[in-house]
């Protein structure tokens, strides 16, 4: 195996093989169900109950995979977009937290989505007044209600209010008549440090500030009932916290840029692109029919690991094309037509690229899932 920044992962590259693949055309991205549902138990076990999970669905955006995890007893969902909120909705979801700031036409869509679907309870974020005031008045003017969670800049300096001004943030933005501010959204996706005990330590002093301050909110006499916090990385690190939701994304699919790098989180990449061989352009070299329109062009350095060419080393990227050199593992050398499962390092933009997907089971075709929160826009 050729692991991503020196780590010495291993791998179970068993079971993403179909077991006739050739009407399936390439690429083309399979999702496993079982390697799925085996990830969000044990995401539930980690968190001490599946209660405890708040999830995102930026990953998958797809109905299927939040059937199963509402199966598993997940009931609260977080997204990125009105459109992955709007699949939400449509299944049923209780709470949705669409975890983006609000502005512009974002908010009358919001809005529409809590009057389509009122028996979900609906969740906005905010870091700005200026945009809280504009989804205050709309709010009012449609008789609607949001929750709403502050942001909280936790160090990724992306969005949210800086630690040092999030109660004083807070205490001004409760005083809304049109919104119901009700606790924090804290996301700390810089936090990557591969040893687990960095990571703790890393994630500690902001978390410790965000309890400090709802602490002293509470005796105050404010609602803070929710703090919705972490990603996929620094899971671990808040599940022994008390009192707030846990909000991973990633892991339920899980990839090879997060197997390679946290050796903490037993999960099982559950998605794999097939591809195909389709040139042997010089001695040594194969291209797949694998671009970049097909597998993210993020990170930089290894994209994805051929699971039975593990050895193989990549040379160029481009739209349609990924040429490899065979590596020295002592395999033999890939035929045109050849066929190949590749785990992307990066799967949640990967994901975004396919329309729909093939699920998996037992080496065969069960089912085609469309990415139907894929597009920015469903009907709403």
């Amino acid at each position: 195996m050729k692991p991503i920044g020196g780590t010495d992962t291993r791998l179970d590259v068993t079971g993403y093989a179909v077991t006739d693949p050739w009407g399936i055309d390439s690429p083309t991205l399979l999702y496993y169900p079982d390697r799925i549902r085996k990830n969000i138990d044990r995401a539930a076990g980690m968190a001490g109950g599946a209660g405890r999970l708040w999830p995102h669905v930026k990953t998958h955006k797809l109905a299927e995979v939040v059937a199963m995890q509402q199966a598993a007893g997940i009931t609260r969902f977080k997204c990125a977009t009105v459109a992955e909120a709007e699949m939400l909705g449509s299944c049923g979801a209780s709470d949705i937290l669409l975890a983006y700031p609000l502005v512009g036409p974002a908010i009358p869509r919001f809005l529409r989505l809590m009057q389509v679907y009122p028996e979900s309870s609906w969740w906005a974020i905010g870091d700005s007044g200026g945009a809280l005031a504009s989804l205050d008045e709309q709010a009012l003017g449609s008789g609607l209600c949001p929750n709403v969670l502050i942001d909280v800049n936790m160090g990724m300096n992306r969005t949210g209010v800086p630690l040092c001004g999030m109660e004083a943030f807070y205490r001004t933005q409760a005083a809304r008549c049109g919104l119901a501010v009700r606790g924090f959204h804290c996301y700390d996706g810089h936090i990557r440090q591969s040893d687990p005990a960095l990571r703790n330590a890393a994630a500690d002093p902001a978390a410790g500030a965000v309890a400090a301050a709802r602490a002293r909110l509470l005796a105050d006499g404010y609602p803070c009932d929710t703090v919705v916090m972490g990603g996929t990385p620094t899971f671990p690190c808040h599940a022994g916290r008390d009192g707030v939701f846990l909000s991973p994304g990633t892991l339920f699919i899980h990839d090879y840029g997060q197997l390679s790098r946290y050796g903490d989180l037993l999960f099982e990449p559950a998605a794999a692109i097939l591809t195909r061989v389709i040139s042997i352009p010089g001695d040594g070299l194969f291209t797949l029919d694998l671009g970049h329109k097909a597998i993210a062009a993020d990170p930089e350095g290894v994209r994805g690991l051929i699971v039975s060419l593990p050895d193989a080393i990549p040379l160029s990227h481009s739209e349609e094309h990924w040429v490899f050199r065979v590596g020295e593992g002592g395999f033999p050398a890939p035929r045109v037509g050849d066929v190949h499962y590749v785990l992307p390092s990066h799967i949640c933009p990967t994901a975004a690229l396919y329309a729909d997907t093939l699920a998996v089971r037992d080496g065969r075709v069960s089912g085609l899932w469309k990415v139907s929160a894929r597009d920015r826009k469903i009907t709403i």
